[in-house]
């Protein structure tokens, strides 16, 4: 029977790929899937349906992928009998509307839309999603599935908050429209659906007209921070977010907010993981031997943290650097920017990484910080003097409150916290070596932290930054209920679990 269901798996692919693993966007070795049986490039809605509905029929597993912006082998089952539908070349964007002077719109957009394509085609039409946005190199609809969010306390922040209705194409290869309500607990699940009620093939997004943004950065010490009234440094700006630098005991804090048009005719786009190739082979070079030395790895953050105090952003009708503070721009090119024309992002250059994302009640935002850094102290007096390896240091993000059953940033939970107020996400990205056992120096220390965090905080997972055995030890702190109605909805889009993944094996909810 397995056998016929390969078969049937293999009839149904545009890329035979037998039983190999599917990868992340950091390409071989990196797999988020161990073990896939075919990779499907779907061409239409239609065609995703056609592929459901045969797969269903054989009791083949099925997972989407958009840009495969994952970390580690979550995003699918361990049977080696999936099938990948990749829904990249399905990114058709319709039906703009947005009126003379409205304060919003809409417009309809299919599974393969990526923020970066989006972006542009509304640019050009005097349009944007407001703060709803994250990466370049992810999918709209893989956001939305995954929680994906902006960081902001201010502005919904939360990709699905743009959401005003979704397609799913279901277990059974049928499209569903769920509607946004929250008293419907098919739009609870659908707001961020981990890809388990099915494959979001359309939304409709709502819209705004287009805006120009500054972007201020300032260098704070450790102390300011730990000890500062960090909701007041966050919450009143559009967007806002700290960078940490453990080793050089300093932050940097980054804010957004909106300005007139006139104000400035600088059109800053910001370097989101761009490098030269001399960058790289320097990086690469300090980072590979931080593996062995502590002391690479004080010199590559003392490094990077004078990088990142200059902006990061270049002129875009010239390409050259902006060198002062603020920069303004039109939205996304500032809020997110992408790749410069000349370069390559990190992981096309060989620098991969690991990293560990939690979610934690912003009132709670001093005692995590300082948690952590209580962390680093301890592995100092035991010789071990830990340092940021990413090139941004550790990002610390927020998240304004957005109620759905699966989201990083909702609220009402069994847990009793007071998440009223919003979300700090500790986002610690490492570099991950090539050589040896792969394994960071102090491997550890970075497992013990992410134990640490989730006993003794309620902490949250983020969907696609996190191994195995942390979402298996952070399961205790989501809402039962929450998993319960969830369970339910899935019960219903997918009966015969066509979508399971590891993390809803995780979380339960195929027991």
């Amino acid at each position: 029977m397995q056998s016929l269901r390969f078969l049937a798996a293999f009839s149904l692919a545009a890329t035979r790929i037998a039983a190999k693993p599917y990868n992340t966007f950091d390409g071989g070795g990196f797999p988020a899937c161990n073990e896939v049986a075919a990779v499907h490039n779907a061409s239409s809605v239609d065609d995703i349906v056609s592929i459901v509905k045969k797969a269903a029929a054989d009791g083949t597993p099925v997972r989407a992928s958009g840009k495969g912006h994952m970390w580690y082998d979550t995003m699918c089952s361990d049977n080696p009998d999936t099938i990948i539908i990749r829904t990249e070349n399905v990114n058709g964007i319709s039906n703009l509307i947005l009126d003379e002077g409205a304060e919003s719109g809409s417009v309809e957009i299919e599974a393969g839309v990526t923020f970066l394509q989006l972006a542009e085609w509304l640019h050009a039409r005097n349009a944007s999603v407001g703060y709803t946005l994250v990466n370049w190199n992810i999918t709209m609809a893989g956001a939305v599935a995954m929680g994906g969010h902006r960081s902001s306390i201010r502005e919904d922040s939360m990709v699905a908050a743009g959401v005003l209705s979704m397609d799913i194409v279901n277990g059974n290869g049928e499209i569903v429209t769920v509607e946004r309500d929250n008293d419907n607990d098919d739009w609870l699940a659908a707001s961020t659906s981990l890809g388990l009620l099915g494959v979001i093939a359309r939304m409709k997004f709502k819209i705004y007209p287009d805006f120009k943004v500054f972007a201020q950065q300032k260098t704070l010490d450790e102390d300011e921070v730990l000890n500062g009234d960090i909701y007041g440094m966050i919450a009143p700006y559009a967007t806002a977010n700290f960078w940490w630098w453990p080793y050089n005991k300093k932050f940097h804090w980054r804010y957004y907010d909106e300005i007139p048009l006139t104000l400035s005719d600088q059109e800053g786009f910001q370097n989101t993981f761009s490098l030269t190739d001399v960058e790289a082979v320097a990086a690469k070079a300090s980072l590979e031997s931080g593996k062995y030395l502590a002391s690479s790895n004080w010199f590559f953050e003392t490094t990077a943290f004078g990088l990142w105090s200059a902006p990061n952003f270049k002129e875009k009708t010239t390409w050259k650097d902006i060198k002062k503070w603020p920069v303004y721009g039109w939205n996304y090119d500032v809020l997110i920017g992408g790749l410069y024309p000349d370069q390559k992002p990190e992981w096309d250059h060989g620098l991969h990484g690991y990293t560990l994302e939690l979610g934690f009640p912003v009132v709670m935002a001093n005692d995590v910080l300082k948690r952590v850094r209580k962390a680093f102290d301890a592995e100092k007096k035991k010789g071990r003097i830990m340092a940021a390896t990413y090139r941004s240091g550790i990002n610390i993000k927020f998240g304004k409150p957005y109620f759905d059953f699966l989201g990083q940033v909702t609220y009402d939970t069994a847990d009793g916290a007071d998440w009223s107020k919003g979300a700090i996400m500790f986002d610690f990205p490492t570099f991950h070596p090539t050589s040896g056992d792969g394994k960071r120096y102090n491997e550890q220390f970075y497992i013990n932290l992410a134990t640490t965090l989730i006993d003794e905080f309620p902490a949250r997972p983020h969907w696609t930054k996190n191994t195995r055995e942390v979402f298996g030890n952070a399961t205790k702190n989501l809402d039962p209920d929450h998993l319960a109605r969830f369970k339910a909805v899935r019960e219903k889009f997918d009966p015969k679990g066509t979508f399971k993944s590891i993390i809803g094996e995780i979380l339960g909810l195929y027991d």
